[in-house]
């Protein structure tokens, strides 16, 4: 942060004109994320500098320039437009993380119409729910995923085009699929991007939720404003820095900021298609020289637990910033990253509803352990009553993260679901559903969802507390708790976990983790009972799904489990 200062000063004198002025953008001007992420680049004299580097099962290996990735989404955009799609179509990309992937979002920008990015995970059931809510127009997909869509397509009369971008000509296409080769077909010189405005909308991501279907949130154009700036102060990308965020397109911020952020700034990313292994990610790190790192605590925890045998084996002195998302980051991951890598994981706080990174930990800030950090500048965010959703003064105080409303990458709506949207905003505030304190310095503590909280006895105790804790017992690899109903209490503590590979699940064990919660935070924090299991219960994300433990110990309706890793 040395070239504008300091956190404070850069809060003290922060407008988003400053992000509009480095993108060259002025009020009324037309805004395509898909010409700033290639045209723009190249524009700037960068057409042969490298944006992208692909690794994929069986040591597949492919490289693209700016002027490349400009190339093929000119030549996709117009294969899209000659198929009759239009702007405001949605285009559903449902694709593992191959090249074309990425590619696509960049041609769908380009032609005005609306990226829908699903996990390619997902089974026919999960994708027929969101694109029938969208009314997709097309799908984008490959050979091994188009079974899914055929189980479907009768039940889908709005979707007009299967496309595959891998077709092998071994088995005949059927109704309504039709063949896209990249690497064949002719390369657009120049194709006339569509003239999106600021509120043109762009991305339509779906939200698993913890009730109800998953809900899709609409973003338009001139979000790019905020996850410009945040890739440059938070995540601290600079021109020749070699960037990876592990994150799937699927999900936002495999997008926001595994698309969009590196490539607005010109900035070469690497993209990694293979299963998690420990040493794999650190053999692609030191193959590529990855400088920064973007990533997520289930994955950090992985590799805590993996021991440091692996990073010896690789030379990773290029990295110099590490940043963590997607759920609260553990203090004992901020300290086992100190100890083993030299530089701590900066935690970032943010939400598929917000497009951009909320509240974050920044490089030159004291890092405090197991805390989100302060409000990116720009951002107005507070901690309300969880009833009145007035404003909490007291430093300490438990309540809801509210923020104000306004920030560029907001979303505009939940798809078909105006009332929804609506009832996120209260006295004035966006209400994320999330429970946290601010502490004397500033500073942000997750405490846990609203409906995670435990309520035991009139105490509240946090979930994320006892799970960092339970992390620190020399047994425990992985670790989720929930409240579970008490006749005297109302709510008690009770924790999930899993042990590492030569710990016993027995009586005994479970006596011993529960004192060593009971004596490192209180009695009161100190589960009740301890479940064994092989493996906790997580979205395709990596998230921990807490709601499904807790609807289990309540003999609630489990509801939408279609982000589950083995749905």
């Amino acid at each position: 942060m040395s070239k504008i200062g300091s956190y404070d000063e850069r809060v003290k004198n922060f407008n988003w004109s400053i992000s509009e002025k480095e993108l060259g953008y002025k009020e009324g001007d037309n805004i395509n994320i898909g010409w700033y992420c290639s045209d723009r680049i190249c524009d700037q004299g960068k057409a042969d500098k490298i944006a992208l580097n692909w690794e994929g099962l069986g040591g597949k290996i492919k490289q693209y320039t700016f002027n490349y990735v400009r190339l093929c989404s000119n030549t996709i955009g117009q294969f899209l437009r000659d198929l009759g799609l239009k702007d405001e179509d949605r285009i559903c990309l449902f694709m593992d993380k191959i090249p074309e992937l990425y590619l696509s979002f960049v041609g769908v920008m380009k032609i005005g119409a609306i990226a829908q990015p699903l996990f390619s995970a997902f089974g026919d059931e999960s994708l027929l729910v969101r694109m029938d809510n969208a009314e997709t127009t097309a799908i984008i997909t490959q050979r091994k995923h188009v079974k899914k869509v055929r189980k479907i397509r009768d039940r889908m009369p709005y979707l007009k085009h299967i496309i595959i971008v891998d077709y092998d000509g071994k088995h005949p296409l059927q109704e309504r699929e039709i063949a896209f080769d990249m690497e064949a077909t002719e390369k657009i010189e120049k194709l006339d991007i569509f003239p999106t405005k600021a509120e043109s909308p762009s991305v339509l991501h779906y939200t698993s939720g913890t009730t109800g279907q998953p809900k899709g949130v609409k973003h338009v154009h001139y979000s790019l404003i905020a996850q410009y700036l945040t890739s440059k102060w938070v995540l601290d990308l600079k021109d020749d820095d070699v960037y990876w965020c592990t994150a799937d397109p699927g999900w936002v911020t495999g997008t926001s900021y595994g698309i969009i952020g590196s490539w607005c700034i010109g900035v070469r990313q690497c993209v990694l298609d293979v299963g998690f292994s420990p040493l794999s990610w650190y053999k692609f790190m030191e193959k590529y020289g990855v400088t920064v790192w973007y990533t997520a605590p289930t994955a950090i925890r992985s590799l805590m637990k993996a021991g440091e045998g692996p990073i010896r084996e690789n030379d990773l002195s290029k990295l110099r910033h590490m940043v963590s998302v997607g759920e609260p980051l553990n203090p004992e991951a901020v300290v086992w990253a100190l100890k083993v890598l030299g530089m701590p994981f900066l935690d970032s706080y943010w939400q598929t509803e917000t497009g951009c990174i909320m509240i974050s930990n920044y490089p030159g800030m004291e890092v405090k352990p197991g805390s989100m950090g302060k409000t990116f500048p720009g951002i107005e965010g507070c901690i309300v009553d969880t009833e009145t959703f007035e404003k909490i003064e007291e430093s300490g105080k438990i309540g809801l993260i509210g923020i104000k409303p306004g920030w560029p990458s907001m979303m505009r709506t939940y798809w078909k679901n105006e009332e929804t949207y609506q009832s996120k905003f209260q006295n004035g505030w966006y209400i994320p559903g999330d429970r946290a304190y601010i502490d004397e310095d500033g500073y942000y503590w997750f405490v846990g969802r609203d409906d995670d909280v435990i309520n035991t006895g009139g105490h509240l105790v946090s979930p994320f507390e006892v799970e960092s804790a339970l992390l620190e017992h020399e047994a425990v690899a992985e670790s989720a708790v929930v409240s579970k109903p008490d006749d005297v209490n109302m709510e008690v503590v009770k924790a999930f976990v899993t042990l590492k590979p030569g710990f016993e699940q027995t009586d005994e064990m479970e006596l011993k983790i529960m004192n060593f919660i009971r004596k490192k935070l209180s009695p009161l924090a100190m589960p009740q009972e301890i479940e064994y299991l092989d493996k906790l219960p997580k979205t395709r994300s990596g998230k921990i799904m807490r709601r499904l433990l807790h609807a289990k110990e309540w003999g609630e309706e489990i509801g939408d489990t279609s982000g589950l890793e083995d749905d």
